[in-house]
């Protein structure tokens, strides 16, 4: 089993630093998170909390993903990264094929698109999006962005989305896999259907568990039982030596820590301590 690092709500100017020390301690990947801004008002629940509060406040800080990959791709050379995840829906999948073929072709094939709808209603509306429909457009914006990053001149004429043949080069020259988000059935249809994996929000062990399995059965509904296929969790519940063997014996293939956190140090922490505790998870389960 693999081990990510999670980056979110952690000082800017520290992720080049963790991003170089995570490499060197044999991490497979750094987990990129997506905020676009915090609305003083929210007019729904955020669904991975039990009462639907943010765990973010307005001083939190973010980066955009993308721009984030790129930076701390530029300071390493093995490591990975991929969104977990990018909220499609109050986006446009032309400019992003764009900038996701950019950071892949920057950074060398080291980028996987991890990929959700966005939960707040306000950043649809305030970006311009329309919150309705949310799920078939953000099925059309996958296609899009597949396509395009596929490579040559391409068309595409779709019930949200419609363009004449365009091509964008160079286009990345593997494929970008994609990580579809969401716990709801509609979200693991979604995920077994056009995913290269599926990537989960804080989740229990045992609810994962029951995940895991409708994947199998969606995927073999799908045909896709045989394709390569990432697990990558957040497990709130399973820690040390025997809770890692838990999550790969359930089939989880690549688990997100943060390591720091386990040490008691908060997210703007010192940047020392953090690339300690960095070392110090390294030793323990990576070896």
């Amino acid at each position: 089993m693999k081990f990510t690092v999670g980056i979110a709500m952690n000082p800017l100017d520290q992720l080049p630093a963790l991003a170089k020390t995570a490499e060197e301690c044999g991490f497979s990947s750094i987990a990129l998170p997506d905020s676009l801004f915090f609305m003083e008002k929210q007019s729904a629940d955020y669904p991975y909390t039990p009462d639907g509060s943010r765990m973010w406040n307005e001083e939190t800080p973010w980066v955009d993903p993308l721009i984030a990959a790129a930076a701390m791709g530029a300071v390493t050379s093995k490591i990975e990264f991929y969104t977990q995840v990018l909220k499609l829906g109050s986006r446009n999948p032309v400019l992003l094929a764009r900038q996701v073929g950019s950071v892949a072709n920057l950074i060398g094939n080291r980028f996987g698109f991890g990929v959700g709808i966005g939960w707040a209603p306000e950043e649809f509306e305030w970006c311009g999006a329309p919150y309705a429909k949310r799920g078939a457009r953000v099925d059309e914006m996958i296609e899009v962005i597949k396509l395009i990053l596929g490579g040559g001149m391409v068309e595409y004429h779709g019930e949200f989305y419609d363009f004449d043949r365009l091509q964008m080069s160079p286009a990345p020259t593997k494929p970008v896999p994609f990580y579809v988000g969401g716990h709801t059935d509609v979200a693991l249809r979604r995920a077994a259907r056009v995913g290269d994996g599926w990537t989960s929000a804080m989740i229990k062990f045992d609810d994962l568990v029951q995940v895991i399995a409708r994947l199998r059965e969606l995927r073999e509904e799908y045909g896709r039982a045989d394709l390569p296929y990432e697990i990558q969790t957040v497990c709130i519940d399973r820690f040390g030596k025997d809770g890692y063997a838990e999550l790969a014996d359930a089939g989880v293939t690549d688990t997100i820590v943060v390591p720091w956190v386990f040490d008691g140090i908060g997210f703007d922490g010192p940047l020392e301590a953090k690339q300690e505790s960095l070392r110090k998870f390294a030793d323990q389960y990576i070896g």
